[in-house]
């Protein structure tokens, strides 16, 4: 493959990834679903060092949903204790390679403990531009709307908006992730077909991949098997997925508009 092919893959400027998987992974091994959360935390170092490589501007990770707090309460107390320590412990790492981390959703629901981490982690990281890293803990789409519906609600109240002014694009302008380019791709691992009340504006011209592979398992191989494919929708060139599969993992490939 030839340079000129390699310049022309589309690559996605933004990515979201419901992380799908953890705790089939760890019961396929005989072990507690929380040995897959701990697992996944590996997978998820290994997605952003691959799309900082390829130079992704925004991945925005579904972590934790508003409905998971259903889950088993040991299983939602090891959730909590992985993302504090992964908070207290990767953040200098982000920091040093440029990340900037940004999470999204009600973190009111958090301890303060963890509300003043993130605080802490998103100041630290602020001013970083080599990849903006959404984590989505305690999101919903549905809840996403809602806030933003309800802002421009507040305004019209107030007199600063008339109702004729909340158009799509000002309900759009109130959502998390509203300073960021809309998702391209949407990977969802774990063999599900299904979104999950995940993004459910922003998606709205995304692109969806499906993967079998459980989270835990999913690394540079998949990721970029998953570009491929992404790329492939609109042209490949002449060439096979598997092709532009390994020219994205040999080469550093500039996201396309």
């Amino acid at each position: 493959m030839n340079t000129m092919d390699v310049d022309q893959i589309r690559m996605p400027r933004h990515v979201a990834i419901i992380m799908d998987g953890n705790g089939r992974w760890a019961q396929l091994r005989g072990q507690h679903r929380t040995f897959g959360h701990k697992a996944g935390a590996e997978a998820v170092r290994r997605v952003v060092a691959f799309a900082r490589k390829k130079g992704i501007e925004s991945l925005t990770l579904f972590a934790f949903s508003s409905e998971n707090w259903n889950r088993p309460e040991q299983e939602v107390s090891v959730l909590m204790s992985l993302f504090f320590t992964v908070l207290k412990r990767e953040v200098k790492k982000l920091h040093k390679h440029n990340v900037k981390l940004n999470i999204i959703g009600d973190l009111s629901a958090f301890s303060p403990r963890i509300q003043r981490r993130i605080e802490e982690a998103e100041a630290l990281t602020a001013d970083n531009t080599a990849l903006q890293l959404n984590i989505a803990a305690n999101y919903g789409g549905r809840w996403d709307m809602a806030q933003a519906v309800r802002k421009l609600a507040e305004q019209a109240v107030q007199g600063s908006i008339t109702v004729d002014q909340i158009t799509p694009a000002r309900i759009a302008s109130e959502l998390q992730l509203a300073d960021q380019p809309e998702p391209d791709l949407l990977i969802r691992t774990g063999g599900e077909h299904r979104i999950s009340n995940f993004l459910l504006w922003q998606l709205a011209y995304a692109e969806l991949y499906f993967s079998k592979v459980l989270w835990p398992d999913f690394d540079d191989n998949e990721f970029a098997a998953a570009i491929a494919d992404f790329s492939c929708r609109e042209r490949r060139f002449g060439l096979t997925s598997e092709q532009l599969q390994r020219a994205i993992l040999d080469t550093d490939v500039t996201v396309g508009e």
